[in-house]
């Protein structure tokens, strides 16, 4: 009799752990991966200023950051992550939090060497040296306490200013017509009701991102453990 109970409680433990996990991979199977990044050697990055420890790799043509230990993409609306620039994409339910900090009119600073201003003498980062400092970099807030990013006469923004542009740019991103449309396609499809309808008046559909589970990674990440670590859905 204690055998068919042991047996018992453990099929049915069993079946609780499979089937969210068979919903789980039935959610995630329609995600998109974005095209690769063609790369003939590792990218160099540059610190972007205002930012906590964010790096940009100027010369790709997709945005691409470095920031945390992950490489970040946003295709499509939809963001994405990886330990490596070149493949491993997994898709990230949110938007990360760096990005606001970001200035949209970075490319134009880069290429015209003037941030805001003000003469913008970056400094180029290689790939292997990125890797092997990053983590010191953030430990020691080396950008901090630098305070210029390389950018002559500058003065940081204060907390308030900063919080301020986030606020602006949240809402310009929440604008974007390929952001909308992820946001809709990620909501869920409301259920009819069966039988005999009523006519009601149409109500307004309220566009929110919402959380999902994520699945971590398998692979070796790199210099150093990132902090954070929210899962994802991996390539």
């Amino acid at each position: 009799m204690k055998r068919l109970l042991l047996g018992t409680m453990l099929l049915a433990f069993v079946i609780a752990i499979s089937v969210p996990t068979m919903a789980q991979v039935a959610i995630n199977v329609n995600i998109p991966l974005p095209p690769p990044l063609v790369f003939n050697a590792p990218p160099d990055v540059i610190a972007m200023p205002d930012t906590n420890d964010v790096y940009v790799a100027p010369d790709v043509n997709a945005d691409l950051f470095f920031w945390n230990g992950w490489w970040w993409r946003l295709w499509e609306g939809q963001w994405y992550r990886s330990y490596y620039y070149d493949r491993g994409w997994g898709y990230y339910n949110n938007v990360p939090s760096f990005y606001f900090d970001v200035d949209p009119g970075w490319r134009g600073y880069y290429r015209d060497h003037n941030w805001n201003g003000h003469r913008w003498n970056y400094e180029r980062i290689a790939h292997q040296q990125l890797q092997q400092n990053w983590k010191s970099w953030h430990n020691d807030r080396h950008w901090e306490r630098q305070g210029s990013w390389g950018v002559q006469g500058y003065q940081p923004r204060p907390p308030q200013q900063r919080q301020a542009l986030r606020l602006q740019r949240q809402q310009q991103y929440q604008q974007r017509p390929e952001v909308q449309q992820h946001q809709q396609q990620r909501q869920p499809q409301a259920q009819k009701p069966q039988g005999r309808q009523q006519k009601q008046q149409p109500q307004q559909r309220v566009q929110q991102p919402q959380r999902q589970p994520q699945v971590q990674p398998q692979h070796a990440q790199p210099q150093g453990k990132p902090e954070g670590g929210e899962r994802e859905h991996q390539k």
